[in-house]
């Protein structure tokens, strides 16, 4: 009988510390996040990155070399080149790192999230598709067609990053359920439209009021017309933010079809799932919204910390508002060869949610010494932020950029993972890419 061939992400995901002994004689104490990596087994990891590690000694125990963490699938979708298909039904898939350097995301690398079955809209006249408003603390309930949002509202162009909640989940253990996504699921385009706070108040805003969700033509992927895929909201606060859109328009063009076209929400700063996309429908609601995926463990993470594994009970766990803070290395690209003496341009950008990041450091020792990165401001509130460094690396080998941003009020993103939960929500922990110097 042989035995089960065992990729490195399995091996590494039942025990870490075992995964460190077999694959490199790797040994961790308890109590330390340093392993003891030397002769046979850094050789040994050493030919497996193809080069020597010069800082090996601050390498963190349990640690998948970068170089050997990178995933790659084979299939493809007309119009986003390079994208990683995740699932075919309903649609996902994410960007590569290295193809979201744009400083505003094109629509063909911007990441694809569906929760069902895209309506047909080939052949409709975008300008007459209606959008009701309505609900129990909606005071006047009206119908808008598209033309009459244009014509009877100010038009904002606003740069609003959007990032799936379950962003990172591939590197959750256990496994949690859904797309397993790594860091691609997040983009930052400019989108046009009228604001939402703008549409509420013609329409009234109750006293009582206390959510505002929205409702979509997409179709549940069984088939089921009685059912709907999803159907979320934000509270009244969140959605009469300035920066809280209804779009028809992507970068100075239509929105294209996988992004909600002729018009969806735009919700920044917050899981790209409150940005509902072919939108039909706005409710003003006298209570939490109860639509589908609103409840249960969907978009919700423990209200405490739990352990790894933990079965959490649905009435313990809290729903998903503002992102954490994040960074993502864009360039160079993780697995590039460099010239030893030369200097590296690294650069990428990072996010805080609702707020805005104060401070960005980059680490080419494995966390053990930081150093501080050139950020931008936004362009705008809810907008990614720029940054750039440059690396100078002591001498040839195997080398770990890794990437920590620093939100205004401190927190920091983790360099490990942070608190596990069920779905795989809110992993922020630092990217990190590997380089060959030679």
């Amino acid at each position: 009988m042989t035995e089960k061939a065992r990729g490195i992400h399995e091996l590494y995901g039942d025990d870490r510390a075992r995964a460190d002994r077999l694959l490199w004689g790797r040994v961790t104490h308890p109590g330390s996040r340093r392993g003891f990596l030397r002769g046979s087994g850094l050789a040994a990891m050493s030919a497996a990155v193809g080069a020597a590690i010069p800082f090996a000694q601050w390498m963190p125990g349990g640690l998948i070399p970068a170089a050997l963490a990178q995933r790659s699938d084979q299939f493809s979708i007309p119009g986003k080149d390079g994208l990683r298909v995740l699932n075919d039904r309903p649609l996902n898939a994410e960007t590569p790192a290295h193809l979201l350097d744009d400083a505003v995301t094109p629509a063909e690398r911007l990441f694809v999230r569906n929760n069902g079955t895209p309506p047909l809209t080939e052949n409709i006249d975008p300008l007459y598709w209606g959008v009701e408003v309505a609900g129990e603390s909606c005071i006047r309930p009206q119908v808008f067609t598209l033309r009459e949002l244009q014509e009877g509202f100010d038009h904002h162009s606003l740069q609003l990053q959007l990032e799936c909640g379950g962003n990172g989940r591939v590197e959750f253990h256990p496994p949690a359920r859904g797309n397993q996504w790594s860091t691609g699921a997040v983009g930052c385009p400019v989108w046009t439209g009228v604001r939402l706070k703008d549409v509420l108040e013609r329409c009234g805003v109750a006293d009582d009021a206390v959510y505002v969700a929205y409702e979509a033509a997409d179709r549940h992927v069984s088939g089921d017309a009685s059912k709907q895929p999803i159907s979320r909201g934000v509270p009244v606060r969140k959605a009469m933010e300035e920066e809280s859109l209804i779009a028809w328009g992507m970068n100075g063009e239509p929105l294209p079809p996988l992004h909600g076209f002729p018009v969806r929400l735009v919700i920044g700063g917050w899981s790209g799932s409150v940005s509902g996309k072919w939108l039909t429908r706005i409710l003003i609601r006298d209570r939490v919204h109860d639509g589908a995926k609103m409840g249960g463990q969907s978009y919700r993470v423990p209200c405490e910390p739990v352990a790894p594994g933990t079965e959490v009970a649905g009435e313990d766990m809290c729903i998903i508002g503002s992102m954490p803070v994040k960074s993502l290395i864009t360039h160079p690209k993780s697995g590039d060869c460099r010239t030893y003496g030369q200097i590296a341009e690294v650069r990428g950008h990072a996010w805080a949610g609702d707020l805005e990041v104060a401070r960005m450091v980059t680490s080419i020792d494995f966390g053990a010494t930081w150093q501080r990165a050139d950020l931008k401001k936004p362009v705008n509130r809810l907008a990614w932020q720029r940054w750039s460094a440059a690396v100078d690396f002591p001498q040839p080998g195997y080398y770990e950029i890794w990437a920590r941003a620093v939100d205004a009020r401190g927190v920091s993103q983790p360099v490990v993972l942070p608190n596990w939960n069920p779905r795989g929500y809110l992993n922020n922990a630092c990217h990190r890419i590997a380089v060959s110097v030679a």
